[in-house]
C-alpha cells in the first residue's frame, strides 16, 4: 500500500512510485551514511531520518508531489530517490536525485531524473525547474549538467548550508 497519492512512473529499467512502509529502512541506511547522504541531507540520528521519510509523505499531501521511490524493474529492490523538492524557504520547485550505496555508476539518476522532469513538465504543468546542489558534490553537478542544466547562482540554504542553484532547460527545450 502506498502511503501517497502519489503517481507510478515507469522507464525502461525503473518504476517511480511513492514511499511505502517497506522502504524506510532503506532510506534511513542512506540518509545516516555520512558519504552517500550528504549532498542529500545526512541524518545521523535514526529518528531524525525517520522523520524527513514522513516529512516526505507530507510533501507529497501538501504540494501533489515529492520524492518517488526509484525501484529497479528487474530486481524490485528501492536503489534511489528522484522527484519534485519544495520545502518552505526554498527558492522554487527543484528536480532532486539520490542512489543508495551499491547502485551508483549505473544511470539510474539520469534515467529517473529524465522522467521526473518529463513528469513536472508534461502531468503537473510546470514551466521551470532547477536543482540545488551542494558545492563539493561533483556527481551531482555532472548529473545536472547531463541533463543540460546551467549553473545560474550560489545562494544560501537554511539547510544545507550554500548551495548552487542550476537551471533546467524548460519543456519547449527538453519535451
Amino acid at each position: 500500500m502506498t502511503l501517497t497519492n502519489a503517481p507510478r512512473l515507469e522507464t525502461e529499467n525503473l518504476i517511480l512510485r511513492g514511499p511505502e512502509k517497506r522502504d524506510v529502512d532503506a532510506v534511513i541506511a542512506f540518509l545516516q551514511d555520512p558519504e552517500y547522504g550528504g549532498g542529500f541531507g545526512h541524518e545521523p540520528s535514526r529518528g531524525n531520518a525517520w522523520r524527513w521519510f514522513t516529512l516526505n509523505i507530507g510533501h507529497w499531501h501538501w504540494h501533489g508531489y515529492g520524492y518517488f521511490i526509484i525501484e529497479q524493474k528487474e530486481t524490485g529492490q528501492a536503489c534511489g530517490l528522484s522527484g519534485i523538492w519544495n520545502p518552505e524557504t526554498w527558492p522554487e520547485p527543484e528536480i532532486g536525485w539520490a542512489v543508495f550505496r551499491g547502485f551508483e555508476g549505473k544511470g539510474i539518476a539520469f534515467e529517473a531524473a529524465t522522467r521526473v522532469r518529463q513528469y513536472a513538465y508534461q502531468d503537473l504543468g510546470f514551466t521551470t525547474l532547477t536543482s540545488n546542489i551542494v558545492p563539493d558534490n561533483v556527481r551531482s553537478v555532472a548529473l545536472a549538467e547531463r541533463l543540460g542544466a546551467v549553473y545560474e547562482r550560489t545562494y544560501e540554504n537554511d539547510y544545507m548550508g550554500e548551495d548552487m542553484l542550476y537551471r533546467h532547460p524548460g519543456p519547449e527545450v527538453v519535451l
